[in-house]
């Protein structure tokens, strides 16, 4: 059982690709104080996605570490975010979170590109697509945000992190994320820091909504690419910093498209980033 709490603990902690249980249990903390109910759906959505992959004989070295983990936290956090919480919507949540497990074996079959949290955003995009055709009635609507004047700046940062994770009302639950990170790797925290800062800036020259900026939807993007990539190098940061730029620029033309973008914006820039590596390697050696 305590193994198990570890595994899942990792599955927590690799949304934020911390290896490690205590950064999940602390990131599950910062969760609990914005909302149990999502807690509850990370842990199950955890629990299923780690469960399916042990019964579908996926490697155990994978599996301790957490990557089979993360997925299905994010999609049972989804789940509470965009369903009601009903015994149809928990169905759901367990489809999707074994479906997210089949598609990262999937995506793990190849070596081009990491999957990330791609198997998060197919399974939670099919699962609201199906739902939206077949059952709306689980469809949470979508609220009209109150305009604000004014920037909120440490808010900004604060939910620039935990929106890694959906959690856009608490601060505590931002710096609770930062802090699961720190205790794990402080190169980690400080990009952390960088990816949650420098959207800010970037979205006030962009003219976006200081709505959309307080609630954390232009950084939490740019936090993930962040870690992804950086590194103590100096190359390590400049390919950190382009990532976050792009991030900045995918989720505002998804959000202007009207597209749910999830932590696509993330994947697709930390893609093309290392599309770009692979080819100035490529000039270097000619």
């Amino acid at each position: 059982m305590g193994k198990f709490l570890l595994i899942l603990g990792r599955g927590v902690g690799q949304v934020m690709f911390q290896n490690n249980a205590l950064s999940g249990a602390l990131m599950l903390v910062g969760i609990l104080l914005n909302s149990w109910q999502m807690a509850l759906l990370a842990v199950a959505g955890n629990v299923i996605s780690t469960l399916t992959a042990y019964i579908s004989g996926y490697s155990r070295e994978d599996i301790n570490n957490g990557l089979y983990g993360f997925n299905g936290t994010l999609v049972g956090i989804a789940v509470g975010v965009f369903m009601s919480v009903t015994v149809g919507s928990l169905i759901w949540l367990v489809l999707a979170s074994c479906l997210s497990t089949w598609i990262a074996r999937l995506l793990g079959l190849q070596r081009f590109l990491p999957g990330f949290t791609a198997p998060f955003i197919l399974a939670v995009w099919i699962l609201l697509a199906v739902c939206a055709w077949m059952f709306p009635a689980l469809l949470l609507s979508s609220g009209d945000a109150s305009g604000e004047q004014s920037l909120a700046f440490f808010r900004a940062f604060s939910l620039n992190i935990g929106q890694v994770m959906f959690q856009g009302s608490s601060i505590w639950t931002g710096v609770l994320f930062l802090l699961g990170i720190l205790v794990n790797s402080r190169v980690n925290a400080c990009y952390t820091v960088l990816g949650a800062l420098l959207p800010i800036p970037v979205a006030i020259l962009l003219g976006v909504e200081t709505t959309a900026m307080n609630a954390g939807l232009m950084g939490y993007n740019g936090v993930l690419c962040a870690i992804a990539l950086g590194d103590k190098t100096w190359k390590g940061g400049a390919y950190a910093i382009f990532s976050v730029l792009l991030s900045v620029m995918f989720q505002l033309w998804g959000m202007n498209a009207g597209i749910t973008t999830l932590t696509a914006p993330f994947v697709l820039s930390v893609w093309v980033t290392l599309g770009l590596q692979k080819g100035m390697r490529a000039v270097t050696r000619i």
